[in-house]
């Protein structure tokens, strides 16, 4: 779509920004200034062009000679990656053979370690004998030999007591223990082959687990023959539509049942400000008044931001409307190959930055509650370590959901991110100019296997169960993609080098540091969080020199912190750390911190509300005559982008 930028009359000294008013904003700032609408209401608002040398507007320029050649070079080996990508799920086989050889060689040199593994196999063949004789000669229950660890629910049905189902699910037990004993404990392996070895032995034994199995899982034979087999006729079908979906790009089974806009994404409001990167959501009031300062929402660009505004029973957008406060929320663009040069500073120039000026030009003289859930948060404490080396600091608060600005403990992502995978993944993103959401989830879903891969087979083809979904399912299903530059850059910068920890990240040239951070922080982690460990997350604590409120609910990465009040089995645990307080580790603060009953989201608002000034009248919906125009009714173009 052609788009033209008007230049607005009169332009504030944008967020950040040295410069005088009236002086020519710097080449950054002339890529994020709101402008005046250049055509009639709902109609895309441009920024103005980028001037010559910003990477975004850079044409590529052909190479000649000796960079031609290698240029050549580099795009056989992307090649070559790419298309082996499609035999190993994306996963780098160097990274794969790189742990095994490592296991190997070390194994080789270690006869105390072989020792012990025979003395297992024997005692553990042991043990099943013994559980078989056992469970041969009584006829009431046998107490198992081994018991699944805590979180693998495959087992639990009391059919799998019977026999020979028990015989069978205890030596698979057993084997599973034993692998495990055999590629753990090594002397000489490193950590991360042997993480990586721990998650590839388990994958392969996943695939083979009896539960997955018709004639070895008894749950599916006594439904078998309670519906004279048609569970598996109607799992035939539920596969065949499965397929059908596959081959069409349809959505799943039951998720085009939630719509952004008609069943969820349903909170009234305006897009107030669009660029090519974001929208810019304000929501409507729905009290009299409202407390002077807004909210800025910066969910992450991995997702689509209705996560936070579901269906009106659980949508933390509504929830804090309807307790007095100006929302406003960043929508991403769903980008695409032309989108393929886009870097962290542009996300942060074009999201964070450019959502701040126009904030300000709507609720003027104001401070902002910003707020980021996951890789939003983390964008949200770079610029707002940025902003802080300067005097104009914007913020009332800063809210971090889930978010880690420490990655030296990022949970199982930790298996990708090794130089090996993240070079096999930017030959996969280099084809294509993104990474796919497929490509995407089918890391997460290797993470959980059991859960989201094998679970669900057995379900659907084997139980013939038709798929149930919720709006936090659909939301799950509506992925975005990720431009091959900036998600390339964010992994080797935050994830391998911890470069923002460390003070190594630059802005403008210079690094930042997140001790420059002056605004009270209220940072929120998840009990059973496989994305941002909470330990992980907690670290803010360490690195801030201010107030820190740190909570701990429990859920995981996303059901966590959607906990509307009123969710059943809901808790948290919440403390406040003092800039000159004295740090404590994580375990000590769970230990000392008392838990309480109910949602963390109204111990959030009691928060923001001692951190907010007395209320006053609603602000207007965009300012027009300042260039935020109202372009569209949320949820705005963006977040329908497929």
């Amino acid at each position: 779509m052609d788009e033209k930028a008007a230049a607005p009359a009169m332009t504030p000294r944008m967020v950040g920004d040295k410069k005088e008013p009236g002086k020519a904003a710097s080449r950054r700032n002339t890529g994020r200034t709101p402008t005046a609408a250049s055509g009639t209401a709902g109609q895309i608002q441009n920024t103005p062009p980028l001037p010559e040398g910003d990477p975004v507007a850079q044409t590529p320029q052909p190479v000649q000679g000796a960079d031609t050649a290698a240029s050549l070079h580099e795009s056989l080996d992307h090649a070559m990656h790419a298309s082996l990508a499609r035999f190993t799920h994306g996963l780098s086989p160097a990274a794969l053979m790189g742990a095994w050889f490592d296991w190997t060689t070390h194994i080789i040199a270690a006869p105390g370690k072989r020792l012990q593994l025979a003395e297992k196999a024997v005692e553990k063949s042991r043990r099943h004998y013994r559980y078989a004789l056992d469970t041969a000669r009584s006829t009431d229950k046998t107490e198992p030999c081994i018991e699944p660890l805590p979180q693998d629910r495959r087992f639990s049905d009391d059919a799998w007591q019977m026999k020979p189902f028990n015989l069978i699910y205890q030596g698979f037990l057993l084997q599973q223990q034993w692998w495990h004993n055999a590629v753990t404990g090594v002397p000489g392996v490193t950590a991360q082959h042997e993480r990586e070895l721990q998650f590839l032995t388990r994958q392969l034994l996943d695939t083979v687990s009896p539960s997955n199995f018709l004639l070895t899982n008894p749950e599916i034979l006594r439904n078998t023959r309670d519906q004279a087999g048609l569970n598996l006729v109607r799992g035939a079908q539920n596969f065949l539509k499965d397929m059908q979906g596959t081959m069409t790009g349809a959505p799943s089974q039951g998720t085009g049942d939630y719509q952004p806009g008609r069943d969820v994404a349903v909170t009234k409001g305006k897009v107030v400000y669009r660029n090519r990167l974001i929208e810019l959501i304000q929501y409507a009031p729905l009290t009299d008044t409202v407390r002077p300062e807004p909210i800025l929402i910066v969910p992450a660009w991995i997702m689509k931001y209705y996560i936070l505004d579901l269906s009106p029973k659980n949508s933390l957008v509504t929830y804090l409307v309807s307790r007095g406060y100006t929302v406003f929320m960043i929508s991403w663009k769903n980008p695409d190959a032309d989108d393929r040069d886009l870097t962290m500073e542009d996300y942060r120039q074009l999201g964070v930055m450019a959502a701040l000026d126009a904030i300000r030009l709507i609720v003027p003289n104001r401070k902002i509650h910003a707020s980021g859930y996951c890789l939003g948060g983390t964008l949200l404490t770079i610029a707002a370590a940025a902003i802080a080396r300067g005097e104009d600091d914007p913020f009332a608060s800063l809210s971090l959901l889930a978010s880690q600005v420490d990655f030296t403990e990022p949970g199982e992502l930790q298996l990708f991110i090794d130089e090996s995978q993240l070079s096999f993944l930017d030959s996969i993103m280099w084809k294509q100019g993104y990474l796919d959401t497929t490509q995407m989830a089918g890391a997460f879903q290797m993470l959980r296997s059991n859960d989201l891969v094998w679970s669900r087979v057995i379900r659907h083809y084997l139980m013939g169960e038709q798929p149930r979904t919720n709006d936090l399912m659909a939301w799950n299903a509506d992925g975005t993609r990720m431009p091959y530059a900036m998600h390339s850059e964010y992994l080797r910068k935050l994830y391998l080098n911890n470069d923002l920890a460390e003070g190594r990240f630059d802005v403008e040239g210079r690094p930042v540091a997140l001790s420059d951070i002056r605004a009270p922080i209220f940072a929120v982690g998840t009990l059973k969080d496989h994305v941002a460990p909470w330990p992980s997350v907690f670290k803010i604590a360490a690195l801030a020199d201010t107030d820190v409120t740190f909570a701990l609910t429990s859920g995981g990465h996303n059901s966590g912190i959607v906990s509307e009040p009123g969710h059943p089995r809901r808790s948290y645990q919440m403390r406040t750390k003092n800039a000159l307080d004295r740090h404590i580790d994580p375990q000590t603060w769970v230990s000392q911190t008392d838990k309480r009953d109910g949602s963390w989201w109204q111990a959030w608002v009691a928060w923001l509300d001692g951190h907010s000034g007395d209320p006053t009248a609603p602000p207007a919906m965009g300012n027009p005559r300042a260039g935020c125009p109202i372009l569209a009714d949320a949820p705005g173009t963006y977040v329908l982008q497929k």
